[in-house]
């Protein structure tokens, strides 16, 4: 079977380096990104160099039409689109709640929850009757810890993402569609910076009972083998990925 996977919020950091993976274990890869176009025809230049296969696809994918229109561009590229992984998200800048307006609120939802269910809709509808495959979300330890003082707003919709993830592994298990979710926690990627503590990691390391930071090829070799035969039993479950935390 040919493995084809889509990676959302692939030109940086999990998604860069989940993509590139993926690449070397065979799988035909839709590097997406938003905005920085550089940064995702690096990722695919960087697999295509080490014999891989892929491209770069721009799309918004809280966007049902902008979604349906990747996978039908992923479809002529490489055929059906049998393994997904919902990476993209956002944070803002470190905010206790009352501090957090409606506006950044729904952008966060919208970015990180709607589009892992806009991801996740358009991948079922487009398998054929007896196509099996499987979804990687990316979450958050957040999701449990509910990120106090800092991201309220982003613990929230991963926590979504979460019953998004163990709602519809139980819808498809029968059709051997399996939906898994990996739980990051303090890991080296640019997104700390977004939310205004580029070192952020370096603060809490020693915090955590690991004593070190985690880093996104980590993060990657655990989305890898959820996607693959080896976790063919595994549905519904999710890996965390927090030093211990």
């Amino acid at each position: 079977m040919n493995k084809v996977v889509i990676v959302t919020g692939a030109g940086r950091g999990i998604g860069a380096e989940t993509a590139k993976l993926l690449a070397s274990q065979g799988y035909a890869v839709c590097v997406n990104y938003l905005k920085n176009r550089r940064r995702a025809n690096q990722v695919v230049e960087d697999i295509t160099q080490s014999g891989g296969v892929a491209f770069a696809y721009q799309a918004d994918v809280s966007q049902e039409d902008q979604v349906q229109a990747m996978f039908r561009a992923v479809t002529e590229h490489f055929g059906e689109v049998t393994h997904l992984v919902n990476n993209a998200g956002i944070l803002f800048t470190q905010s206790t709640l009352n501090q957090i307006s409606v506006e950044r609120f729904k952008n966060v939802l919208d970015s990180n929850v709607i589009s892992c269910f806009v991801c996740c809709k358009t991948f079922i509808n487009q398998l054929s009757e007896h196509s099996q495959g499987a979804i990687v979300n990316v979450s958050s330890a957040a999701s449990r810890s509910g990120a106090p003082f800092e991201y309220v707003d982003y613990a929230a919709s991963k926590g979504a993402m979460d019953s998004l993830t163990k709602g519809l592994s139980l819808e498809l298990a029968a059709r051997g569609i399996r939906v898994n979710g990996v739980r990051p926690g303090c890991i080296y990627t640019e997104m700390h910076a977004d939310g205004g503590e580029p070192d952020r990691v370096d603060r809490l390391a020693s915090q955590l009972p690991m004593q070190r930071g985690g880093t996104a090829q980590e993060v990657a070799e655990a989305i890898a083998w959820l996607l693959s035969d080896s976790a063919s039993y595994v549905t519904g479950s999710f890996i965390e990925l927090a030093g211990g935390r």
